[in-house]
Formats: C-alpha cells, sequence, structure tokens
C-alpha cells in the first residue's frame, strides 16, 4: 500500500475496498465489489460500499471510469488513463501518448487546482467490430 499514505483515516470498508482493488487488473463495478466482497464473507451493505467508493474518490485514491454501457467502474487512481473504446463490444485499449500532460500542469499553476488524475477515452469501432458493421449504418 505505498502508493496511499492516507491509509490510517480510513474506514475498514474503505480500507477493505482499497486492498481488493490492489489485487485487480481491470476495472470492477461497485455491484461487482459488493458480491465479491460479500462472497469473503465481510459484511456491508452495497449502499455502504457505494458511499466508501465516493469516499475515496474524493481522497484522490479511486478513479471511476464510466462504461459502454453506461455503468460505473472503479479502480485505484493510475498515473494517466487514456483509451481508445469500441462501442460494438465494450473493449477498452489503452493509449500510453499523453496529449493532456502540458495542460494538466498549466491548470494546476494557473488556477491552483490540486489534480488528482485525468482520463481521455475515444469512442469508436474497433478493426474487427468495423467488419460487422454495413457501411449504411455508419
Amino acid at each position: 500500500m505505498s502508493s496511499i499514505g492516507v491509509t490510517s483515516r480510513l474506514t475498514r470498508y474503505q480500507q477493505s475496498i482499497l486492498e481488493f482493488l490492489e489485487k485487480l487488473e481491470s476495472p470492477i463495478s461497485a455491484q461487482d465489489l459488493y458480491v465479491q466482497l460479500r462472497s469473503s464473507h465481510q459484511r456491508l451493505g452495497l449502499a455502504t460500499v457505494y458511499r466508501a467508493l465516493e469516499v475515496l474518490k474524493l481522497r484522490g485514491l479511486v478513479q471511476s471510469r464510466t462504461s459502454v454501457k453506461g455503468e460505473s467502474q472503479y479502480s485505484l487512481v493510475q498515473q494517466h488513463q487514456h483509451h481508445v473504446v469500441c462501442l460494438q463490444c465494450g473493449k477498452s485499449i489503452p493509449v500510453e501518448a499523453c496529449p493532456v500532460c502540458e495542460l494538466e500542469t498549466q491548470l494546476r499553476q494557473s488556477l491552483s487546482f490540486k489534480i488528482y488524475y485525468h482520463t481521455l477515452e475515444f469512442f469508436g469501432l474497433c478493426a474487427p467490430c468495423q467488419l460487422e458493421v454495413p457501411q449504411s449504418l455508419e
């Protein structure tokens, strides 16, 4: 938990959620997180999971992305998140280049704004899905 320095002030549920998210390789919905935590014999309600995630977001420890289906997906904050997302199959491909780092620095300085992270997503069709969609629908 080296990247998270304020864990001493977290509730046990917030701490449990952070520890669970650390083990994941991909984002998870609040509902799926709730099911996973309940299956590991943790007694908590779905509303508690949502409240804990909101607090963790406000502290800059957790980030959320909205999936193609409109569901929030949660993960630990990472330096930068950039993706191209297929609207057909939902595949999300990370993009390594960061075209907005300079803008982030300018905003941080000019607005005295504490930025925890930023995301950038492009939506369209991946190569396999382009072959499935008739040209007339594009």
